[in-house]
């Protein structure tokens, strides 16, 4: 297919952005418009890595995408066959087999809430992978669909570990300026993921022995092992530490973060703001789950928007594409569907490194707000051409404005619902609120892979919707819209300290671009005198790892 107009920008706006983070990678880096030693070089390589968690769960969605497509798994698989003797797979077992990973996910996320803040963010990524490898080994031994579906749903619990804490230790370790780009990665990666997937398929799906889906299905043992192996030598987040009172600990972890000695003024400093905005909320006790839900702090109206953002962005109808792609095209006629899904991909893949330049620059709202519309535009052309009309053009039609969906959530909506919720909480509720919002996104997940078989799908018993069914994708990008106006806070340039007084002094979502923090909270207390500031010793320097 042509390339897209959209390209030049896309490939200028990741040169700009290259070039401005190099710049801000001098040796003397800029935090909160204050020069200081030290470099944010290791805090963005950290978190960087962190984001390859992604890939577990891109690489996974791809993959199925064409397993499930694919000659061999059908006869190895399907209990039916049509008249001419072609074994295929009902709706309610490519509804079970695609959906029912997300229940692992749902709770694995909810999992994490506990987890995460009993041993750190570092070993529940570790755990993480061990649970999902476990997954991977019984998909590859299956032999019938019970046994294939049970290896889904605990690797599925893996990823669910993996997606609720990955953008937690993202937001928790990255510097502010940089923070949204970072927590995007983690979409980026998953964009990765999917594009390997699609490549790794396109190449087995023509052999003639198991391998043609044992190969893609095995190839994950790799993305985990790198994962948990780099986790290793990675530091905890600054912030758990503080959150169990291991005070030297997280002055190290600091220190690493930053390339700085553990005794650096500019160490104690953010420390310290750490430390009394942690006192400030454990002052009210300790919390549980049920703490999430209560109105104090507006606590309640961030869950509702955190677990929102992520319905909408699973209801703008993205891993339609994803998880069914390939049988929806060749249900439309296109006679390559695996190249097709080979070029969403690719297409995922370029448009997201825009988005990660664009969620620093033009903000959280504003990118929500663009995205929402493009995809509306787009879904809509597609439902109404797919509907209207039926012939080779409207087949280059849909292929042509599903890309341009494509290119708007990868730029929008995929990476910036995991900065929403990476950044809204506060530190107490902060990891069980992450978790719930997590779990919502792989709820819906679970909601629209079960369903999409049904509606789209022709035959007794289900709705024969086709193109149709973006009309409600469509729809629900329009309702985002308005979503996202009167309820989404702009973080952008914020400290997650900072992040609270924003919720604070601003009543409404429209007037938070024009929100200016005031001191931080430890030169607030000292300013007013109002509390003495928490004693934090000295450590011994110790050597500094990246």
């Amino acid at each position: 297919m042509p390339s897209s107009p959209l390209l030049p920008f896309t490939l200028h706006c990741f040169n700009h952005s290259l070039r401005h983070t190099m710049f801000k990678l001098k040796k003397t880096a800029v935090v909160d418009d204050k020069p200081h030693e030290g470099s944010s070089w290791p805090a963005i390589l950290v978190g960087s890595f962190a984001a390859f968690g992604g890939i577990l769960y891109g690489y996974d969605t791809g993959s199925i995408n064409g397993i499930i497509a694919m000659t061999m798994f059908k006869e190895n698989f399907a209990t039916h066959r049509d008249a001419d003797g072609a074994p295929y797979l009902k709706s309610g077992q490519t509804s079970l087999i695609v959906s029912l990973l997300s229940v692992g996910t749902f709770c694995g996320a909810i999992a994490i809430s506990i987890v995460g803040d009993m041993v750190g963010r570092r070993y529940s990524l570790i755990g993480s992978c061990a649970v999902f490898s476990v997954g991977v080994i019984l998909q590859c031994a299956a032999s019938d669909i019970p046994l294939f579906i049970v290896g889904r749903v605990i690797a599925g619990f893996g990823v669910g570990l993996i997606s609720a804490i990955v953008p937690l230790y993202q937001s928790e370790a990255a510097p502010k300026w940089i923070r949204g780009a970072i927590v995007s990665a983690y979409q980026f990666a998953i964009t990765i993921g999917l594009l390997i997937a699609s490549i790794v398929n396109n190449s087995t799906k023509d052999r003639t022995d198991t391998g043609a889906y044992r190969i893609p299905i095995a190839l994950q043992f790799a993305w985990a092992l790198i994962l948990s192996i780099g986790m290793v030598f990675l530091p905890e987040s600054p912030r758990y530490y503080v959150k169990k009172n291991k005070l030297d600990s997280a002055r190290r972890s600091l220190g690493r973060l930053h390339a700085l000695p553990p005794d650096h003024p500019f160490v104690t400093e953010e420390l310290l703001e750490i430390q009394t905005n942690n006192e400030y909320e454990m002052s009210f006790g300790k919390s549980s789950l049920i703490d999430c839900f209560k109105p104090e702090g507006r606590q309640l109206y961030r869950i509702f928007v955190g677990t929102s953002v992520q319905a909408l962005q699973q209801l703008s109808g993205i891993n339609f594409i994803f998880y069914y792609g390939t049988d929806f095209f060749e249900k439309s006629g296109i006679s390559n569907p695996f190249t097709i899904s080979l070029v969403t991909n690719i297409v995922n893949v370029v448009f997201t490194p825009p988005g990660m330049y664009a969620v620093d620059k033009l903000g959280r709202r504003n990118l929500l707000l663009i995205g929402s519309i493009g995809m509306c535009v787009c879904e809509y052309i597609v439902a109404i051409v797919g509907t209207a009309v039926d012939s080779v053009v409207s087949s280059k039609v849909l292929i042509a404005f599903v890309c341009c969906y494509i290119a708007f959530f990868a730029s929008s909506w995929g990476p910036v619902a995991w900065v929403v919720v990476g950044e809204s909480f506060s530190l107490r509720t902060r990891a069980k609120s992450v978790a719930i919002c997590a779990a919502s996104n792989w709820l819906w997940n679970f909601g629209i892979g079960f369903a999409t078989p049904y509606m789209v799908d022709s035959g007794p018993g289900n709705a024969n919707l086709g193109a149709k069914v973006f009309f409600i994708w469509g729809t629900c990008c329009l309702a985002s819209i308005f979503f996202v106006y009167f309820l989404v806070y702009e973080t952008k340039g914020l400290t997650l300290e900072q992040v609270d007084e924003l919720y604070e002094k601003v009543p409404k979502a429209w007037q938070s671009p024009s929100f200016v923090p005031s001191l931080g909270l430890a030169e607030a207390d000292a300013a007013a005198g109002n509390a003495e500031k928490p004693e934090i010793e000295n450590v011994e320097k110790v050597p500094l790892e990246v």
